[in-house]
């Protein structure tokens, strides 16, 4: 792995509003050489068998709540402002994709970009490690995927409108003032509804996830936000409550929480902990559900205007009530 003491700077190019706020921290710049895979397959319930590729590691964007830090620390780094500031690019990912699908490529029906990361970070203006990726797929005809909370994604249009791909777009607040608590440096929210209807009249299929829920900060806003992305041409949609599968990222959440917004904090903590009954880690996958009638009935809001505005399901016969859609294989169908 090699340290890039100053890489270059992708905000030469584009304006805060479009990629996100720079970090006020130094950001540092790790380049990895992949081995063998650079793609990711993983069984989990409810969710099934997906097949993700992540052309690099921890992400700017500092999204509080964001259950991939984890992976940080696996790598020897922090969960906390390690997973913002030291960020690994996996520089030859793109000819380690080409050479796994000439292998794999019968037994893969499509590739997510990303899980642990954001497809579209700052840096990827530069590197373009995801757009090259997106060149193997289409040598390939892989169907793709695509989730992320960045603007940068259209500029890869040309290569999008030539694959079967749809592209959600991660976007849980309606307005900058509720987003920066929890979304430090993403890229702001109406500028990530303008970049969906971009895709969408190129004809790309683009949905909406509105995770996470944060009940009692965000849950009343479910109705504008599935009418926002509505009228910028989405045509599926998910929620998923926030949940925290380790203390160091819940210890983190909590920090930040109460450093944003300290009037409102433990009003929040405390929803929270009741969804979990009394803790704000879950103990296992199916504890990620809510417990509560508040949950239910956020669902049962977002299944009403899911209806009214004409949303697609997604190939399921369950009822929204019993079981809100997760990430799952069928996401991009």
């Amino acid at each position: 792995m090699r340290h890039i003491n100053n890489p270059p700077n992708p905000y030469l190019k584009y304006s805060a509003e479009f990629l996100g706020e720079p970090p006020p921290t130094k950001l540092e710049i790790f380049e990895e050489t992949a081995t063998r895979s650079v793609i990711t397959k993983s069984n989990m319930p409810e969710m099934g068998i997906r097949y993700t590729v992540n052309c690099y590691r921890g992400c700017i964007h500092a999204c509080t709540y964001c259950f991939a830090r984890r992976y940080h620390e696996f790598l020897g780094y922090g969960a906390g402002t390690d997973f913002e500031t030291k960020i690994v690019a996996k520089i030859n990912a793109p000819q380690i994709l080409r050479e796994e699908l000439k292998r794999t490529k019968e037994k893969i029906s499509r590739l997510e970009f990303s899980f642990a990361t954001d497809p579209y970070l700052p840096l990827e203006a530069n590197y373009e490690l995801t757009r090259k990726c997106l060149m193997v797929c289409k040598d390939f005809r892989m169907p793709v995927g695509v989730i992320t909370k960045s603007p940068l994604v259209i500029r890869d249009l040309d290569i999008l409108t030539k694959l079967d791909t749809t592209v959600f777009f991660s976007i849980p607040f309606p307005t900058v003032e509720k987003s920066k608590p929890f979304e430090p440096f993403t890229p702001i929210p109406e500028i990530r509804f303008k970049a969906m209807k971009t895709l969408s009249d190129a004809g790309i299929k683009v949905g909406i996830g509105i995770a996470p829920i944060i009940i009692g900060y965000n849950d009343s806003d479910i109705p504008v936000l599935l009418e926002k992305a509505r009228e910028a041409g989405a045509t599926k949609a998910f929620i998923n409550l926030i949940h925290f599968d380790s203390d160091s990222i819940a210890d983190y959440f909590v920090e930040r929480l109460k450093e944003k917004l300290p009037t409102k904090a433990d009003k929040i903590l405390n929803a929270l902990k009741r969804e979990r009954g009394g803790n704000l880690r879950h103990r296992n996958f199916a504890e990620r559900r809510g417990k509560t009638e508040q949950w239910q009935t956020a669902v049962k809001l977002f299944d009403l205007h899911f209806k009214r505005l004409g949303f697609e399901r997604f190939g399921t016969t369950e009822k929204i009530e019993e079981k809100p859609p997760p990430f799952q294989p069928n996401l991009f169908n």
